[in-house]
């Protein structure tokens, strides 16, 4: 039993190892990707044709549109919890860069216009925000386009309070 254990954890670190090594020597990072610069879409990669971020969805105005409203809350320890609550609106995990279900898909969480990260629930922790900084949460459909109502972005915006004291 330990030697399986052995073997399993040196598998790990080498496998795991390679893997950085050869997603950092094909330009690989881990902070995502930019949906507005075009270089992350660019020529050679025939599976992002599928995963277009041009293509925005439209719903009609009304009480069934979805909508989104955020809360920052201070984490007693450090940083900061983001509280998303969306109406009329599913996380769908499940069926990310699927096809578009209307009502479900997820959320771009963006700090000063920088895209921080693709949500997926309704809680998630910032370490660290400036006093003043703009968050802003986005929900867009399963095929990563932006959600729009009347042609108009699901998005919920607010303003990191004065006296956070940067964190």
């Amino acid at each position: 039993m330990s030697r399986s254990l052995a073997l399993f954890a040196i598998g790990l670190v080498f496998g795991g190892g390679i893997g950085f090594v050869i997603a950092a020597g094909n330009g690989a990072t881990f902070d995502g990707h930019d949906h507005g610069d075009p270089a992350h879409h660019g020529g050679g990669h025939a599976g992002m044709a599928a995963h277009d971020h041009s293509q925005s969805v439209s719903l009609p105005a009304g009480p069934d549109a979805p909508s989104v409203a955020i809360q920052l809350h201070k984490d007693p320890m450090v940083g900061w919890n983001l509280q998303v609550t969306p109406q009329n609106f599913r996380f769908a995990p499940e069926n990310a860069s699927a096809a578009d279900v209307d009502g479900e898909g997820h959320a771009h969480v963006y700090v000063n216009g920088e895209k921080l990260a693709r949500l997926y629930a309704n809680w998630m922790h910032i370490p660290s925000l400036p006093e003043g900084a703009e968050v802003k949460v986005s929900l867009n459909t399963n095929s990563h386009g932006a959600l729009l109502v009347a042609d108009q972005p699901v998005e919920a915006i607010l303003t990191v309070p004065a006296g956070s004291e940067g964190s």
